[in-house]
């Protein structure tokens, strides 16, 4: 991939027409095509790959626009509480996949089929097309079935989802009135969480309900009220319904804390502390997490009984994603470039980060306004308002979703071509989790990050 095909024709630094043509959402299970950059004869003032030791582009930028994010040029070394200040630190933002290695395939031990789980249960997996479970299903659910504590360490993307479903929906099935609490960083994870409980339970007589902040606690009250056979929820929402007498978790023998790590960046750790010590001693824990630190490791300490420790990551980030950086010369403007981007037919389904939740709001505007079909997730939305934009992004209404790092975990949106940090990450993890939007299973995708020049 060249990174600079963007029509540098003139040097005006204008913004891209009005009336330009919307790009055409198309399937992106495959590599972006590579960029042909164009010889103008003379020295770049355009956006230039890192290592790569020559101009890009031609056009010449107007710095006149205003700046989105977090800070003037959004990636501006120097800045506070930023990864990716030092030229080591931007290296690791380098990840080219243009050399294929051959590697040793997976041959999962089991199929979905071999499991000793509910007929009914089996169907709904077969229905879903399900075969062959993921490293982290295959390695996972055996122990999970036979009532161990599990550590699920996995790269994101890899189906660690239904590797807690599966096995704790057949023990529903199998132990009367077991109820299951799974515990999550954010309300769209809660809300994925519980349309895929919803698959795999279809028919299976039991319901599940959704407990998150942002929304009205009453219907939550009215459906706790039929004691759902899962809770599935943000640790602050729980904690309220814990004080309100609604939620009495000595009914739950079984918990799950997924994306763990992203639950203890937030801060909930003092609530996931207060909502397990009311539950059962003696409990059923599974806890999956993409990273293990000292934190990580001290929870797990606490809170699980000998647990099985599995970990079927193999790097940092994933093979599938090809990832490079964006060079914005001093005194050019990142946004006119990001436009320019986007106007390629390659960019179909764009995630974009921002650091705030002003500048990711103004970004999207930004864009829509040249008519670049953008939509904005972050914290000052409301609930309801953060679901329509997944949705619309998800179906295609959108091609870009500018984002804070609230989307940066656990959501499943499928065929996300580019991921593109507009504004640097705060810690390396972040990134991490960032570009694990897109090249997710086996597709490939592409993550670039905008890197101001000193």
């Amino acid at each position: 991939m060249q990174i600079g095909r963007w029509n540098h024709q003139s040097g005006d630094g204008s913004a891209p027409a009005k009336g330009a043509p919307r790009r055409s959402s198309r399937d992106t299970d495959r590599p972006s095509r590579p960029y042909s950059p164009r010889s103008t004869g003379g020295e770049s003032a355009g956006p230039r790959r890192f290592g790569s030791g020559r101009p890009s582009g031609s056009r010449s930028y107007s710095s006149s626009r205003p700046s989105f994010g977090g800070s003037r040029g959004g990636a501006r070394r120097g800045g506070f509480g930023t990864f990716g200040e030092t030229e080591a630190e931007i290296a690791k933002f380098m990840n080219k996949t243009v050399v294929t290695t051959s590697e040793p395939v997976f041959v999962p031990e089991h199929t979905f089929a071999d499991f000793d789980i509910n007929l009914h249960l089996k169907k709904n997996i077969e229905a879903r097309k399900y075969v062959s479970p993921t490293p982290i299903q295959d390695k996972a659910i055996p122990h999970a079935l036979l009532g161990q504590d599990v550590v699920g360490l996995a790269e994101t993307g890899t189906g660690k989802t239904a590797a807690f479903l599966i096995p704790l929906i057949d023990k529903v099935m199998k132990q009367k009135g077991e109820r299951v609490l799974i515990m999550a960083p954010t309300r769209e994870l809660a809300v994925q969480i519980e349309k895929e409980l919803a698959g795999f339970a279809k028919g299976l007589g039991f319901r599940g309900m959704v407990a998150v902040g942002g929304t009205n606690i009453t219907p939550q009250i009215r459906d706790l009220k039929h004691d759902p056979a899962f809770v599935i929820g943000t640790p602050g929402r729980l904690k309220d319904l814990l004080e309100r007498k609604a939620l009495v978790l000595t009914d739950f023998g079984t918990v799950v804390l997924d994306e763990a790590d992203r639950m203890l960046d937030m801060g909930f750790i003092d609530d996931m502390r207060l909502i397990l010590s009311k539950m059962r001693k003696e409990r059923h824990t599974l806890f999956f997490s993409a990273t293990m630190g000292k934190d990580i490791e001290k929870l797990i300490g606490d809170f699980l009984e000998s647990p099985v420790i599995i970990s079927v990551k193999t790097q940092d980030t994933s093979k599938n994603v090809e990832q490079d950086v964006v060079r914005i010369p001093r005194g050019k403007d990142k946004f006119e470039i990001l436009a320019e981007m986007l106007k390629d037919r390659e960019f179909s389904r764009v995630l974009i980060f921002g650091r705030t939740k002003f500048g990711v709001e103004k970004l999207a505007k930004a864009l829509s306004r040249l008519h670049i079909h953008a939509e904005s997730i972050h914290g000052n939305k409301t609930y309801g308002a953060r679901i329509r934009a997944l949705e619309a992004f998800k179906s295609g209404k959108v091609s870009a979703l500018v984002a804070t790092d609230v989307a940066a975990r656990g959501l499943d949106i499928p065929a996300v071509s580019h991921v593109i940090n507009y504004d640097l990450p705060s810690t390396y993890e972040d990134y991490v989790h960032r570009i694990g939007r897109t090249g997710r299973a086996d597709m490939k995708g592409i993550a670039l990050t905008f890197v101001q020049e000193r």
